[in-house]
């Protein structure tokens, strides 16, 4: 799979949460070559099977991947400008002098902008502006503006995908398009393999807004155990070691209270088996992904999360490595064909703890 051109389609698509149509249409289409089995349910979520070749009934998987975006939405109209509020969160910090695109009764090119330093006090001039400081010029007297612009319009970052050195992506939405892509390339592996599971993939809706595509694909399909895939902190300047992972050095698997401790010993196992360089990311309470939804759903799922290090996060040039897209959807095709009937029966929570 050319890994490239798939996270440049999926991360230029427009899909703020809760209004997920114009990315889902792609997942449907990569999904429909990848799988035996696609469909749309009630939230909107993407859900593909692949199916195994095990004796049925058949134990199956659930790969959480999300496909919604923070993005905007127009708020009020004043004087020819837009106010407006964040769906998700964006840093306010580089929001000023963003491109954006308006998506009204047709699609405006826009600005943001905000009151010149010249005019602040000394105390403003050395803070960032806040977002509701900040105004979208489409270039529309307030005549005119009302015609072509509501409030309840979304706006959406302008942003082109950019290849840097050294296999680097730069561009919008990489949390989480770029798991999405890592889940296309699990199931294309899978294609090559053997796997004796079933296999969901969903594109969940809503994550930036709740989990709520997670939560409701979960409890409908009731899977035996659940991987999230989702982006963690990329090192850069200024950020701690501990929380942080060299980007284009392979993912992270999580550990702590929301996973359990025998599914990250299986996949750190996985990843040696390939000479795959992967890192333990430990999280003390539920991360704020797709994983802790499927947790406790129902009676409870055993759940791992499979994260890819990320730059410039909830900014509108988060940067990966597209090796690092591909090495997460490989050590996930991997883990799942290494699954046997017996598995779930070792998740027991004797742990073996103490003897060691």
């Amino acid at each position: 799979m050319d890994i490239v051109p798939l996270v440049k389609r999926l991360s230029e698509a427009n899909g703020v949460s809760g209004y997920e149509h114009e990315v889902r249409q792609i997942v449907e289409e990569e999904f429909g070559r990848l799988a035996d089995e696609v469909r749309t349910d009630a939230l909107g979520s993407v859900i593909a099977l692949k199916r195994g070749d095990g004796p049925e009934p058949r134990p199956s998987i659930l790969i959480a991947t999300h496909m919604d975006e923070i993005g905007l939405i127009v708020s009020e109209l004043e004087e020819g400008f837009l106010h407006f509020q964040q769906v998700g969160g964006y840093d306010d910090r580089v929001l000023l002098g963003q491109e954006v695109l308006v998506h009204g009764r047709r699609t405006l090119p826009g600005v943001i902008g905000a009151r010149p330093p010249h005019v602040l006090s000394q105390e403003e001039r050395g803070k960032p502006v806040p977002y509701d400081k900040l105004r979208i010029d489409v270039g529309l007297g307030p005549d005119e503006l009302p015609k072509q612009v509501r409030v309840g319009d979304l706006v959406t970052m302008k942003r082109e995908l950019i290849e840097l050195q050294g296999g680097l992506l730069a561009g919008k939405a990489f949390d989480d398009r770029v798991s999405v892509a890592a889940a296309m390339v699990c199931l294309e592996e899978l294609g090559r393999m053997r796997h004796r599971w079933d296999v969901y993939a969903v594109a969940t809706v809503q994550e930036e807004t709740g989990l709520k595509g997670a939560i409701t694909s979960t409890f409908h399909l009731q899977p035996d155990l659940g991987i999230a895939m989702d982006v963690t902190f990329g090192k850069q300047p200024g950020t701690a070691d501990e929380y942080t992972y060299e980007v284009g050095k392979g993912p992270t698997i999580g550990c702590g209270p929301n996973f359990h401790p025998k599914l990250q010993q299986a996949l750190m196992a996985v990843a040696e088996k390939l000479e795959m360089s992967v890192h333990l990311d430990p999280l003390t309470r539920p991360a704020g992904t797709d994983a802790a939804a499927i947790q406790v759903s129902r009676e409870g799922i055993p759940v791992e999360l499979i994260s890819i290090p990320v730059r410039n996060m909830h900014t509108p040039v988060e940067t990966v490595s597209a090796k690092d897209v591909e090495r997460a959807g490989r050590l996930l095709a991997a883990f799942i064909a290494s699954l046997d009937e017996e598995f779930l029966d070792s998740l027991v929570w004797d742990l073996g703890l103490d003897d060691e």
